[in-house]
C-alpha cells in the first residue's frame, strides 16, 4: 500500500470494536501497511506490521516522531519472542511471570530478526513485550507478525487511554481504531534491559520496581552516553499543553489543582487522582484526568506524589512533562 496515496484517501478513522469482523478489518488494514490504533493494558498503540520498512515510517510519520527513538514489538507470545531476541535465563523467567502484562524488555536483537531496523533505531537491541489486552492479541495472532506499537498520540502529546483520546489526537492521520475501553493501567509499560550482568531500569512504568527487583536483585541506571536506547527516554515527553507545577500545596488564580489523596486545607480540587491514595488508581487517572484539565486551563498545579511503588512511574510522567525546551520531540 503507498503510504501517501494511503493517506490522501484515509478521512478520519473510523472507531470499531472488538467482535472478530472488526478484529479480522483491523487485521487486514495491518497486513497491507495500514496504521491500527489498538487497545492495551496499558495505553491505547499506534500500531503497525513491525516487519514492514514503509508501514513503520508511517508511525513516525503520523506521530511525528524522530526516527532515532526506537520502537516496542508487540508479540503473542513468549515463543514469538523469542523468533526476535536472545532471552538469558534471567529475560525469560521476567517473561514468564510478567508476561502477558506491561513489562518490556530490551534484550540483543537476533540476527534472523525479521523487524524493521526503522522500528529499532538501527541498535543491535530490540524492546519486546506481550500486552495483556485480549483484543489486541488477537490481532497479533491474525496478522501472524510483532506490531510496531507505541503509543497512539501526537509526538509529545499525553498518551491516549481512551479510543477517543486516539480519535481526537491522530484520528485523521490514521486508518482504524479498535476501541478495547478505558486502559486499565493507565501508564506505559516498564521497560528493562537484561544483559549479562544483570538488568537495568530504562523507563519506569506500571509495574513497580520492587516487584521486578524480586527476580533481579537491585536494578541498575541507564548510562547516559549510551543515548535513547529504549521508548519513552527523551527529556520531554508525556506533555500537556498546560504548563505543570509539581508538588503544589495550594493552587493560583486560575489554575487547575490536581490532587492525590486529601487536598491541602482550604484547597477545592479539580480533579483527585485517588481520593483514597492509592497508586494503582492515580496511575490508571493519570493521563485521563491531565487531559481534561488540559482543555481548560493553561496551567496545572499537581499534589506531591509519593515516590514508592507505582508513584515513580506517576513522577517519571510529570517531571518529562514540566520540561519547557522541546528538544526533538518523541
Amino acid at each position: 500500500m503507498n503510504s501517501d496515496s494511503h493517506n490522501a484517501a484515509r478521512g478520519h478513522a473510523p472507531i470499531v470494536g472488538v467482535d472478530p469482523a472488526s478484529l479480522d478489518q483491523a487485521a487486514s488494514i495491518l497486513r497491507a501497511g495500514g496504521l491500527v490504533a489498538i487497545p492495551t493494558e496499558t495505553v491505547y498503540g499506534l500500531a503497525a506490521d513491525a516487519t514492514n520498512g514503509v508501514a513503520v515510517a508511517s508511525i513516525y510519520m503520523a506521530k511525528g516522531r524522530p526516527s532515532f527513538n526506537p520502537l516496542i514489538s508487540h508479540v503473542a507470545s513468549l515463543a514469538m519472542a523469542e523468533e526476535l531476541a536472545h532471552f538469558s535465563p534471567l529475560a525469560r523467567r521476567l517473561a514468564e511471570h510478567f508476561w502477558p502484562g506491561p513489562l518490556t524488555l530490551v534484550l540483543p536483537r537476533k540476527t534472523t530478526c525479521p523487524v524493521s531496523d526503522l522500528a529499532t533505531a538501527g541498535l543491535p537491541s530490540i524492546g519486546v513485550r506481550v500486552p495483556q489486552h485480549i483484543a489486541t492479541l488477537e490481532i497479533i495472532r491474525r496478522v501472524g507478525c510483532p506490531l510496531a506499537a507505541p503509543s497512539a498520540n501526537p509526538s509529545e502529546a499525553l498518551s491516549p487511554t481512551t479510543a477517543a483520546h486516539v480519535a481526537a489526537g491522530l484520528g485523521a492521520r490514521i486508518d482504524l481504531i479498535v476501541d478495547g475501553g478505558a486502559c486499565s493501567a493507565g501508564v506505559e509499560s516498564t521497560i528493562i534491559a537484561v544483559g549479562e550482568s544483570g538488568a537495568v531500569l530504562l523507563r519506569p512504568g506500571a509495574i513497580a520496581r520492587a516487584d521486578i527487583e524480586l527476580f533481579t536483585g537491585p536494578l541498575g541506571s541507564p548510562d547516559a552516553s549510551d543515548g535513547v536506547v529504549a521508548p519513552g527516554m527523551m527529556k520531554r515527553h508525556y506533555a500537556p499543553r498546560a504548563r505543570l507545577r509539581l508538588n503544589a500545596i495550594d493552587a493560583s488564580a486560575g489554575e487547575a489543582y490536581l490532587a492525590f489523596g486529601a487536598p491541602p486545607p482550604g484547597v477545592l480540587p479539580s480533579l483527585n487522582l485517588s481520593i483514597h491514595g492509592d497508586l494503582t488508581e492515580a496511575a490508571s487517572n493519570l493521563f485521563a484526568m491531565l487531559r481534561a484539565l488540559d482543555v481548560s486551563h493553561d496551567s496545572i498545579a499537581v499534589q506531591t506524589i509519593p515516590e514508592r511503588g507505582l508513584g515513580e512511574a506517576i513522577n517519571d510522567r510529570l517531571r518529562r512533562g514540566t520540561l519547557l525546551t522541546r528538544e526533538s520531540g518523541v
